[in-house]
């Protein structure tokens, strides 16, 4: 079963980063870095939160975003978890709105699961987001009201051992990800496929539950217009902090 999976997820790997490929157009460089905490104050209830910062193009020119994302974190069981969240994101200047930063107010729902095997952990989880993007008046002003959008997002990771003492501190193991994001409203007309992130790198475990993750990602978008591409390469730096205050409590 496990090597059945494994081949599924190279396989789903595979097929994504081939598709990014053909239709890249654009190319550009980007670091993305961010903090992520899971907190469990109880059995059933936790928080979620993370704050991340990407810069524009050939790695350290500019900035392009910066997001704050609070959410509200049910248990169901140790491994399946709810969370009713809501982010807050900095669009920073860019080709349609150059000297002014455009807002926008992100409302989210997921479910997020874990499954552990021997040699192999999996993280998966499907997201449903409501985007309200400001509009734009020119490159200098903001508009009145916002433009809305739904958009749903399906990740999975996979993190293989390094070492004969799996996933212990002080140890590494391989991560493997990829994150598909749909787009869907009455705004959306060309680009119901929004985007594509593969990731490939490595976990550094700090302790029983915090994970410092390096790697490198392509990300794959389509933009608005349609007919436009943009293929980002990314580095990517995170730090996975969780807390479980319950047992103390």
């Amino acid at each position: 079963m496990q090597k059945v999976l494994i081949l599924l997820i190279t396989f789903f790997f595979s097929f994504t980063y081939s598709f990014a490929q053909v239709k890249q157009t654009d190319n550009e460089e980007q670091i993305w870095l961010g903090y992520f905490n899971q907190t469990r104050f109880s059995k059933r209830w936790g928080m979620w939160t993370d704050v991340a910062l990407r810069t524009k193009e050939n790695f350290v020119d500019q900035y392009s975003q910066a997001f704050i994302r609070p959410g509200l974190t049910y248990y169901l069981t140790d491994d399946v978890k709810l969370t009713l969240g809501y982010t807050y994101a900095w669009h920073f200047p860019a080709d349609n709105h150059k000297n002014v930063t455009m807002p926008e107010h992100r409302p989210w729902q997921q479910i997020q699961w874990h499954t552990k095997y021997p040699k192999v952990k999996l993280m998966q989880w499907f997201r449903l987001e409501e985007r309200f993007r400001r509009k734009i008046k020119n490159d200098d002003e903001l508009a009145d009201g916002y433009n809305f959008n739904w958009r749903m997002r399906y990740n999975i990771l996979a993190q293989f051992p390094l070492s004969k003492n799996r996933f212990a501190p002080k140890t590494f193991s391989l991560v493997t990800a990829n994150e598909v994001f749909v787009n869907f409203g009455k705004k959306i007309v060309y680009n119901y496929f929004d985007q594509n992130r593969l990731f490939a790198g490595f976990h550094y475990h700090v302790n029983k539950h915090d994970n410092l993750q390096f790697g490198y990602m392509n990300v794959f978008q389509q933009q608005a217009a349609g007919n436009k591409y943009r293929n980002i390469h990314t580095v990517r730096l995170f730090y996975f902090h969780n807390l479980d205050l319950s047992k103390k409590n």
